[in-house]
């Protein structure tokens, strides 16, 4: 799944509203989702809370078919910031 097929995901997730926090998807060269509240994007702007994680790896994550805690353990998954916000994208992810 391609980076905006990924963001309209995301944007599908939020659209009732997201969290109050703002997180940062780095997926590396193809690029950054940004989301605050249900507000979603590619810009590349300064986060509460920074994933860094492959387009696959965010493509199961989404489909449910990847754990986010096992993605963590494994280091499918980086965290940089405020690892409280993190773990609040249960909600939406």
């Amino acid at each position: 799944m391609a980076l905006n097929e990924l963001t309209e995901a995301i944007r599908g997730k939020v659209a009732d509203g997201g969290i109050s926090d703002s997180v940062k998807f780095d997926c590396g060269e193809a690029g950054v989702i940004f989301v605050e509240g249900a507000s979603v994007s590619n810009e590349d702007k300064e986060a509460d809370c920074t994933i860094r994680i492959s387009e696959d790896d965010l493509e199961s994550l989404l489909a449910g078919e990847l754990n986010p805690t096992t993605a963590f353990m494994t280091g499918k998954i980086k965290v940089d910031g405020d690892m409280s916000v993190a773990m609040k994208l249960g909600s939406i992810v």
